[in-house]
């Protein structure tokens, strides 16, 4: 179970961020609900599944998955630029995450 919440977080938090690129600065009231929802949601599911999973490696999922799920996003949605370096560091990210992953355990 604290799997699923720490993907429901992970989706939280990207929708999330997303969200705050279109709210324009938080002056867009749709968007900027979006991101308050989104972001409360993310904690409060973070915070259930650390009830039962270790947070390094929690931390390390959510932060890094996050971080390439809303890079993949901003290049779906906003066609920003994807570049070789960028790859690289999403590439580190990826790699970082599952080092942290398996040698941290995930459950307590």
């Amino acid at each position: 179970m604290g799997i699923v919440l720490v993907a429901g977080a992970i989706l939280s938090e990207v929708i999330a961020t997303l969200a705050l690129r279109g709210s324009h600065g938080l002056s867009r009231l749709g968007p900027t609900l979006l991101v308050v929802i989104g972001y409360a949601a993310a904690f409060v599911l973070l915070a259930q599944a650390l009830k039962s999973l270790n947070v390094g490696p929690v931390y390390a999922v959510w932060s890094g998955v996050g971080t390439v799920g809303a890079f993949v996003g901003g290049v779906v949605l906003f066609d920003e630029p994807v570049r070789v370096p960028t790859l690289i560091g999403i590439a580190l990210v990826i790699l970082g995450v599952a080092v942290m992953y398996l040698g941290g355990g995930m459950e307590h």
